[in-house]
């Protein structure tokens, strides 16, 4: 009759136990030295070797000539806990013995000493399903166990065990195995069992194990029966059902291309097919998170991998997908499978997630916004063009503010006593001398055009400079720095540069674009650019700000100015109204 692998090939001693050395050698030592406990505690997820150590210890406590704390498995007590013949080693279910009655049953039972052993051994497999009562008829025989007797209890969910029971017993905590320590025994396995299985095919099951050993015995159980070829990883997706990984694999393409209504077609040929759309959803999840982390942990994160998808379509992918964009994926897919319990058409709720997901502006959660500026960061990268919102708005604004006023004017707001500004103002007296126009300044350019000069005088070895520098200086940096950087330095409603002695300030319009243009590398080429248009060292700064709305020499220049139509003016009163002319 055949047995199952997984059955053939549990461990038999304490050193066949894969990946729990930090266990098995202090149990081990405590045969030894006949320190044994009254009652152990082994928790740890499914397939870690709870209930296999549990037994191996039930039989070297038993056992007439122990190995270094190893059963012989050979004398009549070893042979006879194995087949079962021996009945004072018990092993009970907690999740179909869980009442008060069969705990009393066995508490009464539990003070007879032993005939065929040494040790009256209880092995109770998730003690975390018994009832409360149940827990507190157990309580005192584990308080003051005769000496003949030995609970060993086994849980995968610590949590619901109460506290009075965990202070009274061991507590051993199984880990999950890595899947090197899968991979060695399963190479061992299938070598002695001829199973023709590849490496891609031990690398593909140690990650579908999930770190459990009984389930990697369990699917190459399956895979071997499957056919009489090699187990490649094709092999193994075929044989586990995980070809449609392939379609999910598919999906996720379409969505790292943003390509909405090929998601939604597939989607609905899979919902046709009776897939499952929450099923699909973690499936996308899971995907998504493999490529998260082999993206965040490149080396290390292999053996983090859930598995079912083979390198080549991980790196695929991966390539096509940034880390933001990855983990707004995977929190929407959160989200969204979290609410499908809910939802009163689970349908259009997963449609709606693939739209999301194919369109980062719909998400307005933070992970979504981060996606948004790095696929800004990314497009700027391209040398495609920023547009200035805040000039368009400018430009809008007052235009909508003129119409209002045109429409509904406010007579009840207008003064009775309103000059008549429309009139024609009164002529000039014929005796009114000729009154000199006042000189027009010398060739000034326009405040508009004009970029801020330097506000005090130049220093040694600096050249003074004169005019609008900025432009010429942002067109000789191109091809000289990256296009993401030059395009926020080519934006002059983001980043305007002025000269104040040795120094070239930077003025940015916020935090982040300061963030952009202040890196160490694009200041240096700044630095020599200016250097060679200006003549002279420079050093450049970055400051978040606005630049100075004009130099101190041109505001002494315009005061004078004022001064001198003042007293224009002043003489014109004597002789009346008059206008001054420009």
């Amino acid at each position: 009759m055949y047995q199952a692998l997984y059955r053939k090939w549990r461990p038999r001693v304490f050193d066949d136990v894969v990946g729990q050395g930090h266990i098995t050698e202090t149990l081990k030592r405590q045969v030894q030295e006949g320190r044994l406990s009254h009652a152990y505690l082994f928790t740890g997820t499914r397939g870690t070797g709870k209930t296999s150590c549990a037994k191996i210890l039930a039989r070297a406590v038993n056992c007439e000539a122990p190995v270094d704390g190893n059963p012989c498995n050979a004398c009549p007590a070893c042979r006879g806990i194995e087949d079962g013949s021996v009945m004072e080693v018990l092993e009970l279910d907690a999740a179909s013995n869980n009442g008060v009655d069969q705990v009393r049953a066995l508490r009464d039972e539990a003070v007879y000493s032993p005939a065929a052993v040494r040790k009256r051994v209880y092995i109770v497999d998730e003690v975390h399903m018994l009832s409360t009562p149940a827990f507190n008829a157990l309580l005192k025989i584990l308080e003051e166990p005769p000496e003949h007797l030995m609970f060993i209890l086994a849980t995968t969910e610590l949590h619901k065990v109460p506290a009075t029971i965990k202070s009274r017993c061991q507590q051993f905590a199984f880990k999950r195995l890595a899947p090197g320590d899968i991979a060695r025994r399963l190479k061992y396995v299938s070598q002695e069992e001829q199973i023709p299985l590849t490496e891609e095919g031990v690398a593909l099951l140690s990650r579908l194990a999930d770190g459990g050993m009984r389930d990697a015995l369990s699917l190459l159980d399956q895979c071997a029966g499957s056919g009489d070829g090699e187990l490649g990883e094709r092999a193994i997706l075929d044989a586990l059902g995980l070809a449609g990984n392939v379609e999910t694999a598919a999906l996720m393409g379409q969505i790292a291309e943003r390509d909405a209504g090929g998601a939604l077609e597939r989607m609905d040929r899979l919902y046709a097919a009776g897939k499952d759309v929450g099923s699909l959803l973690n499936e996308l999840s899971s995907l998504a998170r493999d490529l998260l982390i082999r993206k965040t942990a490149p080396r290390g994160g292999v053996g983090l991998l859930n598995g079912g998808y083979d390198e080549g379509t991980l790196r695929g992918l991966s390539e096509r997908l940034t880390v933001s964009r990855l983990s707004q994926m995977l929190g929407q897919l959160q989200r969204t499978g979290a609410d499908l319990g809910r939802s009163a058409n689970r349908r259009v709720d997963a449609e709606l997630c693939l739209i999301r997901l194919c369109d980062e502006t719909l998400d307005d959660s933070a992970a979504g916004m981060n996606a948004r500026l790095t696929r800004l960061e990314e497009q700027m990268a391209a040398g495609v063009p920023v547009m200035d919102v805040s000039a368009e708005r400018s430009r809008t604004v007052p235009i909508k503010a003129v119409e209002t006023k045109a429409v509904k004017p406010s007579e009840e707001e207008e003064p009775e006593d309103m000059p008549p500004w429309d009139m024609e103002p009164p002529p000039l007296p014929e005796e009114t001398p000729l009154i000199p126009k006042p000189p027009k300044p010398v060739s000034k350019p326009e405040p508009a055009k004009k970029a801020v000069e330097p506000t005090s005088e130049p220093a040694a070895g600096t050249a003074p400079v004169s005019g609008d520098f900025w432009p010429g200086l942002i067109a000789g940096l191109k091809g000289r720095i990256p296009m993401g950087e030059y395009s926020f330095l080519a934006n002059p409603a983001m980043v305007r540069g002025t000269v104040d002695g040795p120094l070239l300030t930077l003025w940015v319009q916020d935090d982040f674009v300061k963030s952009m243009v202040s890196k160490p590398g694009i200041l240096a080429v700044m630095e020599k650019a200016a250097n060679q248009l200006l003549g002279g060292p420079y050093r450049a700064v970055v400051t978040v700000g606005t630049p100075p709305a004009a130099p101190p020499q041109a505001r002494e220049e315009s005061g004078e100015e004022h001064d001198k139509l003042d007293d224009l003016l002043a003489l014109g009163k004597q002789f009346g109204d008059i206008i001054i002319e420009e």
